[in-house]
């Protein structure tokens, strides 16, 4: 469905110079695939169904042990609450497409996914910043860890961290509603996107690419090069000292975190690579790679964590171990 602007002159045809609006976009599943497949359907339900699980286990756990209140797991609280906002940002349009064929979504609910989208996205991404710095502190300042790490510098992180991801994609979607669209509405993933839906402005989108590009190094180009240099320094503190056990355990406390970061920042990379320079490859390997960028972190997170880390591992374990027994009896 769509509305017309004329800008057509007299001597000129309408019908070549005439630029649409839409009302809807429509979305694509997996190409190759029906839309409404249940082979898809159900397996997609259960991966959301687990992501919910494990980062609503995450987060109560940390909650209610006490001992997990520590500037590490609140950062890792924030973690689990921008992989839930990102799931769920993702959530109705996926789900709509395989179980009910619904593809169409408005204009404005399609630039208010794209926004949340790439904002939770920009959260995590500063997330894991915050997380490398604190792994820096602990193995680089031991001993002036909680003085330096306090809880007040925490939420004032959090804070600043949040802000920057509303503010920063903020101008993306305002910039993007008002280019005129003259082209087919079909988008190439089962949500939105700035890049997929960008290219199918007929305006000038100059201005919406210069800026978009700019918000990604602001973001994500800023926080990958932090990180970096988080772990040259941690590595060079690490390599200085003489003991190997010791470089063993100061080496296996980051572990987590860089599974953490190779886990949302390779998946991040492929898309925007594909984006920019695969365009001649298949339909297909966009939408995996979009569906893995979104998909992937939320889901393995938790279970990175729950592995690595003995006091969520044992927290989680005593848990279900409880309520066998209250089942037993």
């Amino acid at each position: 469905m769509s509305y017309q602007i004329s800008v057509s002159s007299p001597q000129m045809s309408a019908a070549n110079n005439t630029v649409f609006s839409p009302l809807t976009f429509i979305l694509t599943g997996i190409p190759g695939l029906p839309m409404s497949n249940y082979w898809i359907a159900f397996p997609l339900s259960c991966l959301y169904l687990l992501m919910l699980l494990g980062n609503c286990t995450l987060l109560w756990t940390i909650k209610t042990d006490f001992t997990l209140h520590t500037p590490m797991y609140s950062l890792l609280s924030m973690l689990a609450l921008a992989d839930l906002g990102l799931s769920v940002s993702t959530l109705p349009s996926m789900l709509g497409i395989f179980w009910f064929e619904s593809t169409s979504l408005h204009f404005d609910a399609c630039i208010i996914q794209m926004y949340f989208i790439h904002s939770f996205s920009a959260i995590e991404s500063g997330v894991l910043v915050a997380m490398a710095l604190d792994r820096f502190v602990a193995i680089c300042y031991p001993l002036q860890y909680a003085s330096i790490l306090t809880g007040t510098l925490i939420m004032k992180a959090g804070g600043v961290i949040f802000m920057r991801g509303v503010c920063v994609v903020l101008p993306v979607a305002v910039l993007i509603k008002k280019l005129p669209f003259c082209r087919s509405m079909l988008l190439s993933h089962s949500f939105c996107l700035h890049q997929d839906m960008l290219r199918l402005a007929c305006g000038d989108v100059r201005v919406n690419s210069v800026y978009g590009l700019t918000a990604v190094i602001l973001t994500k180009g800023l926080d990958s090069m932090a990180i970096l240099l988080s772990y040259m320094m941690i590595v060079r503190a690490i390599m200085s000292t003489t003991s190997h056990e010791s470089r063993v355990k100061a080496f296996s406390t980051c572990v987590s975190h860089l599974c953490a970061v190779l886990v949302f920042y390779i998946p991040l990379i492929s898309l925007s690579i594909i984006h920019r320079f695969g365009k001649h490859l298949p339909a297909l390997t966009h939408t995996l790679m979009a569906d893995a960028y979104l998909l992937v972190p939320p889901i393995l997170n938790p279970f990175i964590y729950s592995w690595k880390t003995k006091q969520i591992r044992r927290r989680i374990l005593t848990i279900f171990h409880w309520r066998g027994a209250q089942r037993l009896a």
